[in-house]
């Protein structure tokens, strides 16, 4: 049977079960409208990255339009862009004056703005507000510079979201579509928009998950070809081969390692994701050790391939993460960055500049598990896929005949609200329990893989109730969310090997709820892109009382 592409059952080869056939040319859907062969041959070929490319753009036409818009500092960028433009002129966080002051002052003039030496504590570490420290310094410190990596990390992980779902179901089209699901989500979005760390987390994850996958294929295609083909030229399983086989260099491990490294330091979340991973890929190994046949596949993995699975994740990101302070390390009035000078005791022998930075370090880690600070936005980590209480980033009331406020309206909005395209969230409430049934009674490591994602970027979440937290911070897990939903619509759809009438009832089924998740995020855009409406339409778009 072939279901999302690939082959489950008795009758699959072992080449098969270890190098799945990826991805078929799909071709035939361009014949059914009339090309020839040859011609629907090449169109398929070019969909693998036109199809992705032509999403992207998509997207990049929405998180582009009116960037600079509002001209204001949204929520949280009080302290991002100030600290990424910090970055640029010293190396590390210098002192701000009153932030609530200086707002203003800085859309006005920055260079007034007097930026003082003298580092300041931070919660958060460097990696992110250098990213969005780079479209700073292309364009200033301006709405439109502190928003412009955030927009373009937002517009290529919908292209990698395609490619890695087109590798993940073996379908351009499921792969597109979970990246065009992405680039209508309006928490998504809201972040591309907005200069804040999330987003730059949630890239750099996708990307460690993306280079895992490549890796996973790689690995498994090596250990297929060193197995024996019998006398009808079908591989065979074989014990020795299945226990001793090695499956050579593993570069993309190591590039998933240093993007972990990087997720990791722009917030600390980042390390759930390493966490979650390393057990994914032992299980993946443990896997393919299986399926060539080996008597003790956990030994083998433990022997042959423990070293890529951890070594070359933990280190390779330890490493990156101390590389990211390296503008810190270098200077001399960073916060805390001589405490450990001249200092004694236990660690001694350890280098000053380390112990300095776990001094500080520890310091961060005391005020994150310790803030508390009540907030009208926060919200528990259980409402967060229902979308029970979005944070509201930015809000003005434009008087009757300005700012695009009809002189005819009582009163208008201009709201920013980092809300989910609530029917997207909804459906991946159904996705997430189907992949949980998919993985539990069949074993579907796809199924498998799109859940850890969502169980490192969720789950953690629980461990700090009495912390205060905010939805926004589920950015992180929307594209395995959208795996998920793409999963869903793919089954609702059915094989193709599946009757004429189920097919077409499954497909417009599919496309149908496709087309309200689309029409839902059009009707939600006044609330994500900050357009000024009517205060009451904007009433009409909140439709749960905890959304106001």
């Amino acid at each position: 049977m072939r279901r999302f592409g690939y082959v489950s059952g008795p009758s699959a080869c072992v080449r098969d079960r270890l190098v799945e056939p990826f991805p078929e040319p799909g071709s035939r859907g361009w014949r059914a409208i009339g090309l020839s062969p040859v011609a629907a041959d090449r169109l398929a070929r070019w969909s693998g990255w036109g199809g992705p490319l032509l999403v992207a753009l998509l997207a990049g036409l929405l998180r582009f339009w009116r960037l600079g818009s509002p001209r204001a500092v949204v929520f949280d960028e009080t302290y991002y862009a100030k600290d990424a433009w910090s970055l640029l002129r010293l190396g590390y966080e210098g002192t701000w004056p009153d932030r609530e002051i200086a707002d203003p002052q800085i859309l006005a003039d920055p260079q007034v703005i007097s930026l003082s030496d003298p580092g300041v504590f931070v919660a958060h570490p460097p990696t992110g507000k250098w990213v969005i420290a780079l479209g700073e310094w292309m364009f200033g410190l301006e709405p439109f510079g502190w928003r412009f990596m955030t927009a373009v990390l937002g517009t290529l992980s919908v292209l990698m979201l395609c490619r890695t779902g087109r590798r993940l179901f073996r379908s351009t089209a499921l792969g597109c579509l979970a990246g065009a699901l992405m680039a209508v989500d309006g928490l998504h979005y809201v972040m591309s928009r907005t200069a804040l760390l999330d987003l730059v987390v949630m890239f750099f994850v996708l990307a460690a998950f993306s280079c895992l996958l490549i890796d996973r294929d790689g690995a498994r295609a090596r250990l297929a070809s060193a197995l024996p083909v019998d006398e009808d030229g079908r591989v065979r399983p074989d014990g020795p081969t299945g226990d001793r086989a090695g499956t050579g260099f593993r570069p993309w491990r190591l590039a998933a390692g240093v993007l972990l490294g990087l997720a990791a330091s722009t917030k600390w979340n980042g390390l759930y994701f390493l966490a979650f991973f390393v057990v994914l890929t032992l299980l993946w190994d443990v896997g393919s050790r299986r399926v060539a046949g080996a008597r003790r596949p956990w030994r083998a993995v433990l022997r042959k391939d423990l070293g890529w699975s951890v070594m070359s994740l933990v280190p390779v990101a330890v490493l990156t993460y101390l590389a990211t302070w390296t503008g810190w390390f270098l200077s001399d009035d960073g916060y805390g960055r001589h405490w450990a000078d001249g200092r004694g005791g236990t660690w001694s022998w350890i280098p000053a500049p380390l112990r300095s930075l776990w001094h500080y370090e520890h310091g961060v880690y005391q005020f994150n598990v310790g803030l508390h600070t009540p907030h009208k936005y926060e919200s528990n980590p259980w409402s967060w896929l229902v979308l029970g209480r979005p944070v509201l980033f930015h809000y003005e009331s434009p008087k009757p005949g300005t700012d695009g406020c009809p002189a005819t309206a009582a009163d208008c909005s201009q709201a920013i609200t980092a809300l989910g395209t609530p029917l997207l969230w909804w459906s991946a409430c159904c996705a997430v329990v189907y992949l949980l049934h998919r993985w539990a009674l069949r074993r579907d490591w796809r199924s498998g893989a799109v859940l850890c994602a969502v169980g490192a970027g969720y789950l953690p979440w629980f461990l700090y109730q009495d912390r205060t937290v905010f939805s926004f911070y589920a950015v992180v897990f929307v594209p395995y969310l959208c795996l998920a939903v793409t999963m869903l619509l793919g089954a609702l759809a059915g094989p193709p090997g599946a009757g004429e009438r189920r097919r077409v009832r499954g497909v417009v089924a599919a496309g149908v709820l496709v087309l309200l998740i689309a029409w839902n995020f059009i009707y939600f855009w006044p609330v994500y892109s900050g357009t000024t409406v009517p205060v009451d339409q904007w009433r009409s778009r909140m439709w749960l009382d905890t959304w106001i």
